[in-house]
């Protein structure tokens, strides 16, 4: 039996928007091992028979003896498994996972799943990570990319010139996430799924909820996510006043599609954001910010509005905007949304870009052994 390794710095997040690849992969008679943080969902990954490693990685941390041990961690991991090939989502798993791969001579496919601030933000932190991927990508079989701004952007930077290719962010199941009924807009509630932390607009959301609640009454603005420390005491405020209702991580978002008019996603950076095309798949309108990885989603003023990273008045005008379109507008919006994913962003995309590129290291591995006979 064939080996896959995955390396990830989450298997929650594996559970969101890989599961159907890895069903795919064990389908197709691979033995998965999964690397990664434990979560809440490794015993979805256990009924399916992977192995799970437990792999402790600071995801935002930038300490470079906790970087090499994670490093020397990866290699320990290839050589006892020896995969076929290995499979790396993020920026840590993408660099350190590469050079492992790299040292002992194992196929791997990367997924550039967004640059993140360490990239996008220009200085020390940059500099150094940009020369790392240069590294840890330079032999990658395959590097995906979520949007095609990443994409020549590490290009002109001279990472990953000849082996890229471009897919639709992580997909959305469209089986999954079914266009729901748009229900009467008496009161209009608006949704912020997400992280609560400030490149992801928590600011300009709680800008705009708080100007929107005085104004209009009959508004609801829900926030579901795990909260970052320096925003609790802020969260619990604001739902004290009533400007917010804060419901913490959600195992199903779909509970709250059923009732949400209109998803707010005001960040700052994306790969491709599964928070907008899982909402456009409900048959939700959005509004979100004019950068890579939301603007592929969103047709202005068709399926939902941009606006301008980091400014909360022009968010509260485009909300004031959707106030005012009749039922029937909002609801068309929605559906439009849903019309533009089943056309470009279903998950059975991504995962035949997988499968076609795993079925080339096989068919290069038999021509290099066999090619000479």
């Amino acid at each position: 039996m064939e080996k896959a390794l995955i390396l990830t710095n989450s298997i929650d997040g594996l559970y969101s928007f890989r599961k159907e690849l890895i069903e795919s992969l064990i389908k197709e008679g691979y033995e998965v091992t999964i690397s990664a943080p434990l979560g809440s969902r490794e015993h979805f990954f256990q009924n399916l028979r992977c192995n799970i490693i437990e792999t402790s990685i600071n995801r935002r941390g930038t300490n470079p003896v906790e970087d090499i041990k994670l490093f020397i961690n990866y290699v320990r991991i290839i050589r006892k498994l020896k995969p076929k090939v290995v499979l790396s989502y993020t920026i840590k798993p993408n660099i350190y996972g590469g050079m492992a791969s790299q040292i002992t001579s194992i196929p791997y496919i990367s997924n550039v799943t967004g640059l993140g601030s360490a990239v996008e933000n220009n200085g020390f932190i940059q500099s150094l990570t940009l020369q790392l991927y240069r590294i840890g990508l330079k032999k990658s079989a395959c590097v995906f990319f979520q949007n095609k701004s990443n994409m020549d952007f590490m290009y002109k930077q001279n990472i990953s010139k000849y082996n890229h290719r471009l897919i639709p962010g992580s997909g959305v199941n469209l089986q999954h996430y079914e266009v729901m009924e748009y229900q009467p807009d008496s009161i209009l509630h608006f949704l912020f799924i997400g992280r609560v932390m400030k490149d992801k607009g928590i600011d300009e959301y709680l800008d705009a909820a708080k100007y929107i609640k005085e104004k209009y009454p009959d508004t609801v603005f829900h926030i579901l996510g795990s909260c970052e420390e320096e925003y609790s005491l802020k969260l619990k405020e604001m739902q004290e006043k009533n400007i917010v209702l804060y419901h913490g991580m959600q195992e199903d978002v779909r509970e709250f599609h059923k009732i949400s008019h209109c998803t707010i996603h005001p960040t700052y950076h994306e790969g491709m954001s599964n928070v907008l095309l899982e909402s456009a798949a409900c048959g939700r309108p959005i509004i979100t910010t004019d950068v890579s990885g939301c603007r592929e989603i969103v047709d202005d003023g068709l399926n939902g509005y941009l606006v301008e990273p980091g400014n909360s008045q022009d968010l509260i005008e485009k909300i004031e905007k959707f106030i005012s379109l009749s039922f029937e507008e909002k609801k068309q919006m929605g559906l439009k949304g849903r019309i533009k994913v089943e056309n470009g962003f279903d998950r059975q995309v991504v995962i035949d870009a997988y499968l076609e590129e795993i079925t080339k290291l096989y068919e290069r591995r038999i021509n290099h052994e066999y090619g000479s006979i």
